[in-house]
Parts: C-alpha cells; sequence; structure tokens
C-alpha cells in the first residue's frame, strides 16, 4: 500500500512539473498536503552544517554520503539556516540537492522561511552583531571581489604568516562593521544566487492536519488563508529585493515582514504559560483547522530533547529549535511525525 502510494505520489509529481511554471510574480505555492504518512521536522541550524548533516543521517533522510534516502519522506527545515554559524552556505547547498532528490524518490523537502532569512535578504543582518559571521560573509561573495580584497590585505598586512588566518578573519569582521560598498556587494550576491530561491518557498504550510512554521502563528494570523499568508510574505519580501538589488526607493505597508506578531518574529506560543494561554491556542488551532503546530525560532537550550520538553499544551504545540548550532550548545534533535504519532530523536534518546 505504500508503495502504491509511493508511485502515485511520483505520478502527480510529474504531472505537475510538465505543466507548472514557477514564478514569483504569481506567488502561487502549494502549501498544503494530505496523506503524508512520515514527517521529519528540523529546527534553527544557523550555519551548522555538521551537526545537521549528522541529524539527517541519524533520522535515515540521508545516506552515508548526503543523498536522500527516504523515499515518501517529508521533510521540513523551519528555517534559519543563516547567521551565527559558518556553514549556512553549505547547508543551502544541500537542502536545494535533495529538494530535486526527494522529488524523485516521491518524497519532498519544505524549506520554510525564517526571520534570519528575512534579514539576510533585506540586508539587516549585517547590522546584527554576530550574525554574520566572517566565513557566511565570505561564502556569498563574488569570488573574484573576495580574492581582490583579501590580496589586497595580504600586500597591507603586517601580520606574521603565523598570525594571518586570524588576522585575516580579524579583517573580515571589520568589513563586515564598517565597509558600506563590501555590505552591499554582499546583500546584492546573496540575493542574486540565494534570495530568489528562497523566496520560492513558503512561511507556513501544513501538512496532514499539523502545521509548520517558523515563528508561531498568532490570533491575528490565524485568521488568514495560508497561502494569504505566504503569499504577503513573499511579496514583501521580494519587493524589499528588488529595492536593494535596483538601488530604488521603497513605499509599501508592512503586514508581515518585521512584525512582532508575524509568523518569522512570533514567540508567545513558545513562552506564554500553559494555564493561562490554553484558550488562546485552542482558538488558533481552531482557526487553523490544525490539530497541532510546529514552530522554532525561541530557543529551548540546556535541556534534554524529549517528547515532554519539546511540546506544550497537550502536546498540540511542539517547539523544536533546541540550539542545534554550536553557537548555541548544540542540541541536535528531529521532530518525526509517523501515522499521526509524535516522537523525539535526539542524542539522548537514540
Amino acid at each position: 500500500m505504500k508503495t502504491n502510494r509511493c508511485i502515485f505520489s511520483l505520478l502527480i509529481i510529474s504531472f505537475v512539473a510538465l505543466f507548472a511554471v514557477p514564478s514569483l510574480q504569481s506567488f502561487d505555492t502549494q502549501c498544503i498536503w494530505t496523506g503524508v504518512d512520515k514527517i521529519v521536522a528540523v529546527g534553527d541550524i544557523h550555519g551548522d552544517y555538521d551537526n545537521f548533516t549528522t541529524i539527517l543521517k541519524n533520522t535515515g533522510i540521508i545516506s552515508s554520503n548526503g543523498h536522500w534516502k527516504a523515499g515518501c519522506t517529508h521533510f521540513v527545515q523551519t528555517g534559519d539556516v543563516l547567521d551565527r554559524g559558518p556553514d549556512a552556505r553549505k547547508v543551502l547547498d544541500l537542502i536545494m540537492k535533495l529538494e530535486k532528490e526527494a522529488e524523485k524518490a516521491g518524497g519532498m523537502v519544505h524549506f520554510l522561511i525564517g526571520n534570519h532569512e528575512e534579514m539576510n535578504i533585506t540586508g539587516i543582518a549585517l547590522d546584527q552583531p554576530g550574525y554574520v559571521t566572517p566565513e557566511q560573509f565570505v561564502s556569498f561573495l563574488p569570488e573574484k571581489y573576495r580574492r581582490r580584497k583579501e590580496q589586497e590585505f595580504i600586500k597591507e598586512s603586517e601580520a606574521s604568516p603565523s598570525d594571518k588566518e586570524k588576522s585575516l578573519t580579524a579583517y573580515w569582521s571589520r568589513i563586515i562593521r564598517e565597509d558600506e560598498q563590501a555590505r552591499q556587494i554582499y546583500t546584492e550576491n546573496f540575493n542574486k544566487k540565494y534570495g530568489w530561491w528562497i523566496l520560492q518557498h513558503n512561511v507556513v504550510i501544513m501538512i496532514n492536519d499539523i502545521v509548520f512554521v517558523h515563528g508561531g502563528i498568532s490570533i491575528k494570523f490565524s485568521k488568514w488563508k495560508l497561502s494569504g499568508i505566504n503569499n504577503r510574505a513573499r511579496y514583501e519580501l521580494s519587493e524589499i529585493q528588488n529595492a536593494r538589488l535596483s538601488n530604488t526607493s521603497l513605499a509599501i505597508d508592512f503586514e508581515i515582514v518585521f512584525q512582532s506578531d508575524g509568523p518569522l518574529w512570533y514567540r508567545e506560543l513558545a513562552r506564554q504559560d500553559e494555564k493561562y494561554f490554553k484558550t488562546e491556542v485552542d482558538t488558533i488551532l481552531e482557526n487553523l483547522k490544525a490539530r497541532a503546530m510546529v514552530i522554532a525560532h525561541t530557543p529551548k537550550t540546556g535541556i534534554a530533547a524529549s517528547v515532554e520538553s519539546l511540546s506544550r499544551f497537550d502536546k498540540r504545540l511542539w517547539v523544536i529549535d533546541t540550539g542545534i548550532s554550536k553557537a548555541y550548545g548544540g542540541i541536535l534533535s528531529a521532530l518525526i511525525i509517523k501515522n499521526g504519532e509524535f516522537f523525539v530523536w535526539s542524542e539522548n534518546n537514540e
């Protein structure tokens, strides 16, 4: 029966691929799926490629050589691949590869937009100390520009050879803070190579009767259609992206981007007292016609990842940001939903 479902999924995917032409202008991206037997969800990665691949291997998503092996499984990464760690580009490249491999196998990869993706598309991540690391900054620069800047540094540097690597890192840290031209080139190149890909994805999705979103859905946005949330977020971010790339002014009203109660930034579901916030959670899920919601964004660090520690409100809300990146302590975890039942994988309970 599961084999037949995989074959049916492959036929549907092939049919859609023949007739659908992706376009950011149409803002028409599927965001609801049903009949999925297994889902694996992973929270904020923040540039930690090694910990990310360790999770994927241990949960059966990828093989030892980094290829999709999960068949019809739907894999969800809830955003915040970027910032704080060194290898965001490697993580994005892997997710992009796995998207194609999963589709061929009848499965699916869902990459969701997080607030750190928003901040890099808009360029404001560069204004936050410690967000864009020197390694991340360099990885998204045009190669010729990076080499030229480093050659200039080497010629001018008085550092001894043994200190050169450390000094070069310090040099790029200063560039991030002070060099407006380099910052603009970073943002432009990031948007040209990766921002366009990010904007083909969703902010919020529903698989079976479970909602997945980076920050959370507030009462206000629970009254919106999921497609409406995604379309508006993509519109606002693409307008900012176009303004940055064309160096033109921007005049739109932001309904989602930068909003504290918006799906990229909302934290109350992870923070509020369960006793007093239960009615609000019930209303949100009822409005969404959902059984449960999976969020990240607000890290639950310093704990052992388990069903008990990651679930709230009678297992109707799951907070899966456990500080996976070494920048947050490196607590590896994944939420597994199989035939409607919730499980937690972590290094502590494997």
